[in-house]
């Protein structure tokens, strides 16, 4: 039963810190669209 625990929590870390990796060289792309939105006057104190 240790040695399955032992195993698991291995394999836990193992997947963490590739995750982090991953998500650290990842190169994530810039939005292709631009994205407008109005807001009114209104909303902003004078």
């Amino acid at each position: 039963m240790k040695r399955l625990t032992s195993v698991i929590l291995i394999v836990t870390v193992i997947l963490i810190v590739g995750g982090v990796g991953f998500l650290a060289t990842w190169d994530i792309p810039a939005p292709a669209t631009t994205k407008e939105k109005v807001i009114s006057d209104e909303r902003f104190p004078r």
